[in-house]
């Protein structure tokens, strides 16, 4: 029996993968269950039935203002934000053909964070936190930091094509950079932006509302589904120049708009929960292993993988040394440091 399965429409043909479905459905659950712990676990502890009970409307008013107002945000905002920066990293790897392409690794988050501490610099008020323009101006201003950074990164790694090395060591470097800089502009700006700030470029989704999920969501679904409708051109670069063009594809035009999705949906979890680390890295590497290199099947697995990780990642920062609360990106750098110094390892000789 094949493992595909063709799906036709008037605009449109897939080759679908049925065990990379079943991956995603696998996934999809876990993703739902993690959840549902997430909102369990806490300093007042709910059983996970009530808290389907409440989810569905049939909760208890105290349940209803724990689980609704406090811990459902930052929840929500850790899944969408994991799947954002997972499919980001998978782009990356796609277009630039290097397994150790991610939107931190290479500068791109740096970019986004020195925007968005800019921004805030900028427009938060003298003598309070509120903002003088609307939040949801901040992804925007992340998008323009997080696409300056990608676009100057490749240009210079640029040299006959871009080779892993060059690109890690000039992303390295840039980021360096976007970090001092990012450094300065908290000097300048108001005392309590200094202390929040540190906390949220390690990659942290506390204080998390619902008006920060409303304006992350609509900016985070659009672009995935933008993303997966341009799979084949992500399929093609991968073949590289010569091959892709040989298959009718506009190599540069569809290198600079995949280009424009990456950094869009980098800066865009950047500017709500930081600099999260690693998670671009590692979330497409694992959804490869499950189920392959096609990025039809690729790019959600990745985005259920990033989910799952910044969604545990939190899970553990918020009760591992409770009362006090860890910044969420401070676990994923611990898996996600060494996983790179082993790719690295792998790569020494290419």
């Amino acid at each position: 029996m094949s493992q595909y399965r063709p799906f036709r429409t008037k605009w449109m043909s897939y080759l679908i993968d049925k065990k990379a479905v079943l991956y995603v459905f696998f996934l999809s659950i876990a993703t739902l269950l993690l959840l549902i712990v997430s909102v369990s676990i806490g300093e007042m502890k709910i059983h996970p039935i009530e808290v389907v009970k409440t989810l569905i409307g049939m909760g208890n008013e105290m349940n209803e203002l724990v689980i609704k107002s406090f811990r459902l945000p930052r929840i929500v905002l850790a899944l969408l934000a994991g799947m954002a920066l997972a499919v980001s990293g998978a782009i990356l790897q796609g277009i630039i053909r290097n397994p150790l392409a991610s939107p931190d690794i290479i500068g791109i988050t740096g970019g986004a964070s020195l925007a968005v501490v800019t921004f805030l610099t900028i427009f938060s008020g003298e003598r309070s936190s509120a903002l003088t323009v609307s939040i949801h101006w901040l992804p925007v201003a992340a998008f323009i930091g997080a696409l300056t950074l990608g676009v100057l990164v490749y240009v210079l790694s640029w040299r006959n094509g871009v080779t892993p090395v060059r690109l890690v060591l000039i992303g390295i470097g840039l980021a360096a950079a976007m970090q001092a800089l990012t450094n300065m502009m908290i000097l300048f700006g108001p005392l309590y932006l200094a202390t929040q700030a540190q906390i949220w470029i390690t990659g942290s989704v506390n204080g998390a509302n619902w008006n920060q999920v409303s304006t992350l969501a609509p900016w985070i679904i659009i672009l995935m589904v933008f993303v997966w409708i341009y799979a084949r051109r992500l399929n093609t670069q991968e073949l590289g120049e010569d091959l892709a063009r040989g298959f009718g594809s506009v190599v540069q035009r569809d290198r600079m708009v995949l280009l424009l999705f990456s950094t869009a949906l980098a800066g865009g979890a950047v500017a709500f929960v930081g600099g999260v680390g690693f998670v671009g890295l590692m979330a497409p590497h694992i959804a490869r292993k499950l189920v392959g290199s096609s990025f039809g099947a690729l790019i959600p697995t990745s985005a259920l993988v990033g989910a799952l990780l910044v969604m545990g990642a939190d899970l553990i920062a918020r009760t591992a040394f409770s009362p006090l609360e860890v910044p969420a990106g401070v676990f994923t750098s611990a898996l996600g440091a060494p996983y790179f110094i082993y790719l690295l390892y792998r790569s020494r000789n290419q």
